[in-house]
Protein backbone atom coordinates (compact mmCIF):
# COMPACT_ATOMS: atom_id res chain seq x y z
CA UNK A 1 0.00 0.00 0.00
CA UNK A 2 1.39 3.58 -0.91
CA UNK A 3 0.19 6.49 1.57
CA UNK A 4 1.85 10.26 1.07
CA UNK A 5 4.09 8.33 -1.17
CA UNK A 6 5.35 5.67 1.62
CA UNK A 7 5.13 2.51 0.97
CA UNK A 8 3.68 0.78 3.92
CA UNK A 9 4.21 -2.94 4.34
CA UNK A 10 1.41 -5.87 3.46
CA UNK A 11 1.94 -8.04 6.37
CA UNK A 12 0.74 -9.51 9.31
CA UNK A 13 2.51 -7.36 11.57
CA UNK A 14 1.27 -6.67 15.43
CA UNK A 15 -0.58 -3.50 15.96
CA UNK A 16 2.41 -2.17 17.78
CA UNK A 17 4.71 -2.76 14.89
CA UNK A 18 5.39 0.13 12.35
CA UNK A 19 7.57 0.13 9.34
CA UNK A 20 7.74 1.65 5.40
CA UNK A 21 9.48 2.30 3.15
CA UNK A 22 10.44 5.56 0.77
CA UNK A 23 10.26 6.46 -2.78
CA UNK A 24 11.54 8.64 -4.09
CA UNK A 25 8.56 11.12 -4.19
CA UNK A 26 8.03 13.59 -1.81
CA UNK A 27 11.07 15.76 -1.13
CA UNK A 28 13.27 18.75 -2.43
CA UNK A 29 16.47 17.64 -3.98
CA UNK A 30 17.06 18.30 -7.55
CA UNK A 31 18.18 15.87 -10.17
CA UNK A 32 19.80 13.27 -10.28
CA UNK A 33 18.52 12.88 -6.85
CA UNK A 34 15.12 14.41 -6.87
CA UNK A 35 13.29 14.14 -4.93
CA UNK A 36 13.31 12.88 -1.50
CA UNK A 37 17.18 11.43 -1.52
CA UNK A 38 17.94 10.61 2.19
CA UNK A 39 21.67 10.04 1.92
CA UNK A 40 24.05 12.27 2.53
CA UNK A 41 26.71 10.45 0.95
CA UNK A 42 25.71 10.54 -3.02
CA UNK A 43 26.75 14.31 -3.76
CA UNK A 44 23.35 16.02 -3.15
CA UNK A 45 23.46 19.24 -0.67
CA UNK A 46 23.79 17.97 2.69
CA UNK A 47 21.26 20.88 3.65
CA UNK A 48 18.88 19.61 1.25
CA UNK A 49 19.40 15.95 2.80
CA UNK A 50 18.67 17.22 5.95
CA UNK A 51 15.10 18.99 5.26
CA UNK A 52 14.51 15.87 3.41
CA UNK A 53 14.96 13.75 6.47
CA UNK A 54 13.06 16.39 8.62
CA UNK A 55 10.09 16.27 6.23
CA UNK A 56 9.99 12.18 6.41
CA UNK A 57 9.66 12.54 10.24
CA UNK A 58 7.03 14.78 9.74
CA UNK A 59 5.13 13.01 6.95
CA UNK A 60 5.32 9.56 8.15
CA UNK A 61 4.63 10.68 11.67
CA UNK A 62 7.68 9.40 13.37
CA UNK A 63 8.47 9.66 16.85
CA UNK A 64 11.77 10.52 16.14
CA UNK A 65 14.29 11.17 13.80
CA UNK A 66 15.58 7.80 12.22
CA UNK A 67 18.53 6.49 13.53
CA UNK A 68 20.56 6.75 10.53
CA UNK A 69 23.59 3.83 10.02
CA UNK A 70 26.84 4.73 7.59
CA UNK A 71 26.91 1.43 5.50
CA UNK A 72 29.74 -0.62 4.71
CA UNK A 73 28.75 -3.81 3.37
CA UNK A 74 29.75 -5.26 6.44
CA UNK A 75 28.05 -7.46 9.08
CA UNK A 76 28.20 -5.25 12.05
CA UNK A 77 24.74 -5.43 14.04
CA UNK A 78 23.87 -2.57 16.32
CA UNK A 79 21.65 -2.31 19.52
CA UNK A 80 19.36 0.78 18.90
CA UNK A 81 20.24 1.99 22.76
CA UNK A 82 23.84 2.40 21.43
CA UNK A 83 23.28 4.41 18.46
CA UNK A 84 25.31 7.57 17.90
CA UNK A 85 25.58 9.84 15.14
CA UNK A 86 27.58 8.15 12.09
CA UNK A 87 28.10 4.88 13.40
CA UNK A 88 28.96 1.83 10.69
CA UNK A 89 27.09 -0.70 10.52
CA UNK A 90 24.85 -2.34 8.37
CA UNK A 91 21.63 -3.12 10.67
CA UNK A 92 20.00 -2.12 13.51
CA UNK A 93 18.00 -4.99 15.93
CA UNK A 94 15.72 -2.59 18.69
CA UNK A 95 13.66 -3.77 21.73
CA UNK A 96 12.77 0.10 22.70
CA UNK A 97 9.59 1.62 21.91
CA UNK A 98 10.50 4.14 19.67
CA UNK A 99 13.10 3.60 18.32
CA UNK A 100 13.45 3.99 14.57
CA UNK A 101 15.38 1.65 12.75
CA UNK A 102 16.24 2.63 9.42
CA UNK A 103 18.61 1.27 6.37
CA UNK A 104 19.15 2.93 3.27
CA UNK A 105 19.78 1.62 -0.56
CA UNK A 106 19.39 2.44 -3.85
CA UNK A 107 19.36 -1.38 -5.22
CA UNK A 108 20.82 -3.84 -2.10
CA UNK A 109 17.48 -5.22 -0.53
CA UNK A 110 16.52 -3.79 3.07
CA UNK A 111 15.02 -6.42 5.06
CA UNK A 112 12.76 -5.76 7.94
CA UNK A 113 12.01 -7.88 11.00
CA UNK A 114 9.67 -8.23 13.73
CA UNK A 115 8.37 -10.86 16.30
CA UNK A 116 4.52 -12.04 16.83
CA UNK A 117 5.30 -11.12 20.01
CA UNK A 118 5.83 -7.46 19.18
CA UNK A 119 8.77 -6.90 21.79
CA UNK A 120 11.51 -6.96 18.61
CA UNK A 121 12.23 -5.56 15.28
CA UNK A 122 15.30 -5.35 13.01
CA UNK A 123 16.40 -3.43 9.55
CA UNK A 124 19.04 -5.26 7.84
CA UNK A 125 21.22 -3.99 4.84
CA UNK A 126 21.63 -6.27 2.60
CA UNK A 127 23.91 -6.57 -0.60
CA UNK A 128 25.60 -9.61 -1.91
CA UNK A 129 28.44 -9.22 0.35
CA UNK A 130 26.64 -9.31 3.50
CA UNK A 131 24.60 -11.52 2.34
CA UNK A 132 27.59 -14.03 1.76
CA UNK A 133 28.93 -12.77 5.00
CA UNK A 134 25.58 -13.79 7.24
CA UNK A 135 24.41 -11.11 8.05
CA UNK A 136 20.93 -11.95 7.71
CA UNK A 137 21.69 -15.05 10.27
CA UNK A 138 23.78 -12.88 12.82
CA UNK A 139 20.46 -10.95 13.25
CA UNK A 140 18.07 -13.51 13.80
CA UNK A 141 20.14 -14.91 16.43
CA UNK A 142 19.52 -11.60 18.39
CA UNK A 143 16.25 -12.73 18.53
CA UNK A 144 15.40 -14.24 22.10
CA UNK A 145 11.59 -15.95 20.21
CA UNK A 146 11.58 -18.98 18.04
CA UNK A 147 12.91 -17.84 14.86
CA UNK A 148 9.43 -19.30 13.10
CA UNK A 149 7.52 -16.36 15.21
CA UNK A 150 9.48 -13.96 13.37
CA UNK A 151 8.19 -12.11 10.23
CA UNK A 152 10.06 -10.67 7.25
CA UNK A 153 9.39 -7.88 4.79
CA UNK A 154 11.51 -7.68 1.51
CA UNK A 155 11.91 -3.74 0.40
CA UNK A 156 12.48 -2.23 -2.87
CA UNK A 157 15.61 -3.45 -4.34
CA UNK A 158 17.28 -5.03 -7.98
CA UNK A 159 15.59 -7.20 -9.36
CA UNK A 160 16.28 -10.71 -10.82
CA UNK A 161 16.08 -9.80 -14.38
CA UNK A 162 18.52 -6.60 -13.91
CA UNK A 163 21.30 -7.77 -11.57
CA UNK A 164 23.65 -9.04 -13.78
CA UNK A 165 27.09 -9.79 -11.55
CA UNK A 166 30.42 -12.08 -11.98
CA UNK A 167 31.69 -15.33 -11.10
CA UNK A 168 33.21 -13.85 -7.78
CA UNK A 169 29.52 -13.27 -6.44
CA UNK A 170 28.36 -16.47 -8.04
CA UNK A 171 30.84 -18.31 -6.05
CA UNK A 172 30.55 -16.29 -2.60
CA UNK A 173 26.55 -16.97 -2.25
CA UNK A 174 26.62 -20.52 -3.47
CA UNK A 175 29.40 -21.65 -1.07
CA UNK A 176 27.06 -21.54 1.93
CA UNK A 177 25.98 -24.73 1.64
CA UNK A 178 22.21 -23.90 0.86
CA UNK A 179 21.22 -23.98 -2.77
CA UNK A 180 22.02 -21.02 -4.02
CA UNK A 181 22.20 -21.63 -7.30
CA UNK A 182 18.60 -21.77 -7.76
CA UNK A 183 19.13 -18.07 -7.28
CA UNK A 184 21.14 -17.60 -10.32
CA UNK A 185 21.04 -18.18 -13.98
CA UNK A 186 23.94 -18.55 -16.60
CA UNK A 187 23.72 -15.03 -19.35
CA UNK A 188 27.43 -15.95 -20.57
CA UNK A 189 30.87 -17.67 -19.42
CA UNK A 190 31.77 -15.25 -16.65
CA UNK A 191 28.19 -13.85 -15.72
CA UNK A 192 25.04 -14.82 -14.09
CA UNK A 193 21.22 -12.70 -13.43
CA UNK A 194 21.11 -13.01 -9.48
CA UNK A 195 18.06 -13.22 -7.74
CA UNK A 196 18.63 -11.03 -4.15
CA UNK A 197 15.17 -12.08 -3.30
CA UNK A 198 15.46 -15.50 -3.69
CA UNK A 199 18.72 -15.44 -2.13
CA UNK A 200 16.82 -13.49 1.12
CA UNK A 201 14.54 -16.44 1.35
CA UNK A 202 16.48 -19.32 1.16
CA UNK A 203 18.51 -17.34 3.83
CA UNK A 204 15.71 -16.98 5.72
CA UNK A 205 14.02 -20.11 5.65
CA UNK A 206 17.12 -21.78 6.34
CA UNK A 207 17.23 -20.35 9.54
CA UNK A 208 13.40 -21.68 10.16
CA UNK A 209 11.69 -17.90 8.80
CA UNK A 210 8.94 -18.99 6.94
CA UNK A 211 6.89 -16.03 7.44
CA UNK A 212 8.18 -13.99 4.29
CA UNK A 213 6.48 -10.82 2.70
CA UNK A 214 7.35 -8.37 -0.04
CA UNK A 215 9.95 -9.02 -2.76
CA UNK A 216 8.00 -7.65 -6.14
CA UNK A 217 9.29 -4.36 -6.52
CA UNK A 218 12.21 -3.62 -8.66
CA UNK A 219 14.20 -0.77 -7.85
CA UNK A 220 15.74 -0.44 -11.59
CA UNK A 221 13.07 -1.14 -13.68
CA UNK A 222 10.80 1.39 -11.86
CA UNK A 223 12.48 4.47 -12.63
CA UNK A 224 9.31 6.50 -11.82
CA UNK A 225 9.62 5.77 -8.00
CA UNK A 226 12.77 4.25 -7.07
CA UNK A 227 16.29 5.88 -7.05
CA UNK A 228 18.90 2.54 -8.33
CA UNK A 229 22.45 3.12 -8.45
CA UNK A 230 22.75 0.38 -10.87
CA UNK A 231 20.92 2.11 -13.40
CA UNK A 232 21.68 6.16 -13.07
CA UNK A 233 24.98 5.81 -10.68
CA UNK A 234 24.72 9.29 -9.61
CA UNK A 235 21.41 9.10 -7.75
CA UNK A 236 19.76 9.33 -4.22
CA UNK A 237 18.51 6.92 -1.55
CA UNK A 238 15.63 5.59 -0.04
CA UNK A 239 15.16 4.09 3.39
CA UNK A 240 12.77 1.51 4.74
CA UNK A 241 11.93 1.17 8.50
CA UNK A 242 10.69 0.09 11.44
CA UNK A 243 10.09 0.50 15.01
CA UNK A 244 8.15 -1.08 17.89
CA UNK A 245 5.57 1.99 18.82
CA UNK A 246 3.71 2.49 22.28
CA UNK A 247 0.69 4.19 21.03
Amino acid sequence: MITNNLIIPDWPAPKNIKALSTTRHGGFSLSPYDQLNLGTHVGDDKLVVRKNRQHLTQLANLPESPRWLEQVHGTHIINSRDWQADIKADAVFSQHANHVCPVMTADCLPLLLCNQQGDTVAAIHVGWRGLAAGIIEKTLDLFSCNHADILAWLGPAIGPTQFEVGQEVYDECVSSGLDATNAFIKTDEQHYHADIYSLARQRLQGNNVDKIFGGDLCTVSDEERFFSYRRDGITGRMASMIWISDK
